[in-house]
C-alpha cells in the first residue's frame, strides 16, 4: 500500500452550522483551505458594486471554480499538504467522489459533518446575511429552504459529527 502523503478534510453541513469557522481553526493549524465562496467573491466584488448574476451564471461560475480547485486539490495532495475542503458537501454523490479523489492520491479523508438546530441556523444566518465578505454569503429564506429540502444527511459514511449549539 502506497505511504499516506497528507490528510483532506471534508467539510459538510447547511449555512450557518460552522463550516468555515472549523476549517479557519484547521488553517491555523497548517492546513491548506479551499473555499468555492471566496473564489467566487474575488471574481465578482462587493454586493454594492451592483453586479448580480442570475442563478444559471453563479451556477456556472460555481461549478468553473469547483473544477479549478479540484486540480489545486491534486496538487496540494501531491506535495503532502493537508487540506480543508471548505464546501457544503450536499450530496452523498459529491462526498463519494472525493473519498475517491483523496483516496486514489494516497491521502486520507476526514469527514466532518456539523449540525446546527434550525432556529440556531437561522440566527446565524441573520447575523451573517447583515455583513458583508466572502465568508458572509447571503442566504434569504427561500434559498434557506431550499438547502433544507435537498441536502442529504451523511449517515454511516465515516462522519465525524460536531453539534453546534445555539449561545
Amino acid at each position: 500500500m502506497a505511504e499516506q502523503l497528507g490528510t483532506v478534510v471534508l467539510m459538510c453541513g447547511l449555512p450557518g452550522a460552522g463550516k468555515t469557522t472549523y476549517a479557519m481553526d484547521l488553517v491555523r493549524r497548517g492546513y491548506a483551505r479551499l473555499s468555492i465562496d471566496e473564489v467566487v467573491w474575488r471574481r465578482l466584488g462587493r454586493r454594492d458594486a451592483g453586479l448580480v448574476l442570475e442563478t444559471a451564471a453563479y451556477d456556472r461560475l460555481k461549478e468553473e471554480v469547483r473544477r479549478e480547485q479540484r486540480q489545486e486539490l491534486i496538487e496540494l495532495m501531491l506535495a503532502g499538504r493537508d487540506v480543508v475542503v471548505d464546501y457544503s458537501f450536499w450530496s452523498r454523490a459529491a462526498r463519494d467522489d472525493y473519498k475517491l479523489l483523496i483516496e486514489s492520491h494516497g491521502c486520507r479523508w476526514e469527514l466532518v459533518h456539523l449540525k446546527a438546530d434550525r432556529t440556531t441556523l437561522e440566527r446565524r444566518l441573520e447575523l451573517r446575511n447583515s455583513v458583508e465578505g466572502a465568508n458572509a454569503v447571503t442566504v434569504d429564506e427561500t434559498l434557506f429552504s431550499r438547502y433544507l429540502a435537498a441536502f442529504e444527511e451523511p449517515v454511516g459514511e465515516g462522519e465525524q459529527i460536531v453539534v453546534q449549539r445555539s449561545a
